[in-house]
């Protein structure tokens, strides 16, 4: 799998999941929320997809990239 490609979307997973938990404990803005969380859901399932497809990929690695916000950066380590 691209490492590039793979540790952006783990970088716009992570990002994102820190944007809807901010906003959901400050303003709770439904344009913010309709935006950022189908971007927080294409993302982890990037990274979900590009993992099970990985065919060096561990069942443990497999397994952690399900975590969702944080998945993408440990699969990163591990594969590294």
């Amino acid at each position: 799998m691209p490492t590039r490609f793979f540790r952006i979307a783990a970088l716009v997973e992570l990002v994102t999941l820190i944007v809807l938990l901010a906003n959901l404990a400050t303003a709770n803005l439904q344009p913010v929320a309709s935006v950022i969380g189908p971007t927080h859901g294409c993302a982890y399932l990037v990274i979900v997809l590009a993992t099970w497809r990985n065919g060096r990929a561990a069942s443990a690695t497999k397994l952690t990239a399900l975590v969702p916000g944080i998945g993408g950066l440990m699969v990163l380590r591990k594969v590294a």
